[in-house]
């Protein structure tokens, strides 16, 4: 199976499905030298992991994080990083009523079409359990990415038809994970639980977005053609499970804007040239520029319900699926750490391309 490693210098390949014995990674291009807090490792996937936050599924997985090379008395060593996260609470009994049926909006039929057969324990390898591993890689890169002073900030901007209308220079971005709901802001948080909780209760599901802030992020990241920096980042972003959107800066608030409005002027800010306004989101022509590196990534409904829902088996009967098993009723707030990690991953690839792109 191809599509499994992400990354040119700084690169993950992710192994593993959903109710295995396990799922892990392999970070290969960190540079030799860099001090790893493997704490601060482990305090990122407990921030994704089942059962961090009570809108969230049921299921309990430890996520402790085992590593296998590449690090030495906490000093990486320039060689590949193995590590694995065993899987704990696996209940495939939970799925043998899907071995032959389509759960809509799951990848069960497009799988099957593709390979001919799937996994269908909790989605396999399609499933968001995988995610993990992106997190523990992520962790990693956030690390390298600090030692040169960039930030990343993620933080829930709407569930539902609740939104979050505060620009990221007005929040205190310290308190992201203090709220079940990842909302950095006690009054649309209390909002945004209220509707989980409502919707959990009639046993549907609900959809939302992630914003996302990087901070400190040096001028002259990304490729200018095919490897624009949110180019990347878009793949990367589209790659977690659920979502049907990214845009950076102003984003689709742009087609209705002339140019005249939405162009940011060029502005003398200290020893540096910047910009007055940032509706680029700190992206022009594929290359950052200096300022906050700004973009949202829109999640759909968790496809799984607690409620039945009409389908078909291999045969094409039609059947009622029963919802079973053990889901997020919105994946958003588990979804922050996830959208952090894929943003580290890809800003820690451009940055050491960067540092081979001139004298």
């Amino acid at each position: 199976m191809a599509g499994n490693t992400i990354g040119t210098l700084f690169r993950l390949t992710s192994f593993g499905e959903s109710h295995g014995a396990a799922i892990g990674g392999v970070v290969d291009g960190c540079p030799a030298g860099l001090q790893l807090d493997l704490a601060r490792v482990q305090e990122e996937l407990d921030r994704r992991r089942p059962g961090s936050t009570p809108l969230g599924t049921a299921r309990k997985e430890e996520d402790r994080l085992e590593l296998l090379s590449g690090v030495h008395e906490g000093i990486t060593l320039g060689t590949p990083i193995g590590f694995i996260l065993r899987n704990k609470d696996v209940r495939p009994g939970d799925y043998a009523h899907l071995q032959d049926t389509y759960r809509p909006g799951h990848a069960d039929l497009a799988w099957e079409q593709k390979y001919g057969l799937r996994d269908h324990h909790g989605g396999g390898r399609a499933s968001a359990r995988e995610t993990a591993v992106r997190v523990a890689a992520g962790a990693i890169a956030r690390q390298l990415l600090e030692s040169a002073g960039v930030r990343v900030h993620g933080w829930v901007g709407q569930v539902g038809g609740e939104r979050l209308l505060k620009p990221s220079k007005e929040l205190d971005l310290a308190r992201v994970y203090t709220s079940d709901v990842r909302c950095p802001d006690a009054e649309a948080a209390t909002r945004m639980t209220a509707l989980i909780e409502q919707v959990r209760a009639e046993g549907d599901t609900v959809g939302g977005r992630v914003c996302g802030v990087v901070l400190g992020l040096p001028a002259g990241l990304g490729e200018p053609v095919f490897d624009k920096l949110h180019a990347d980042l878009g793949k990367a972003l589209f790659s977690i499970n659920a979502v049907k959107g990214v845009q950076f800066g102003s984003g689709y608030e742009a087609i209705a804007m002339r140019g005249s409005q939405h162009n940011d002027a060029f502005v003398q800010k200290g020893v540096a040239i910047g910009t007055g306004t940032n509706r680029s989101g700190g992206v022009q022509g594929g290359i950052s520029n200096g300022e906050d590196l700004l973009f949202d990534v829109a999640f759909k409904p968790v496809s799984t319900l607690m409620r039945p829902q009409a389908s078909v088996d291999r045969e094409g009967r039609k059947v009622l699926l029963e919802g079973k098993g053990r889901h997020d009723p919105c994946v958003v707030p588990r979804a922050v750490p996830i959208v952090e990690a894929m943003a580290c991953l890809v800003l820690a690839d451009h940055l050491l391309r960067q540092r081979c792109a001139r004298l």
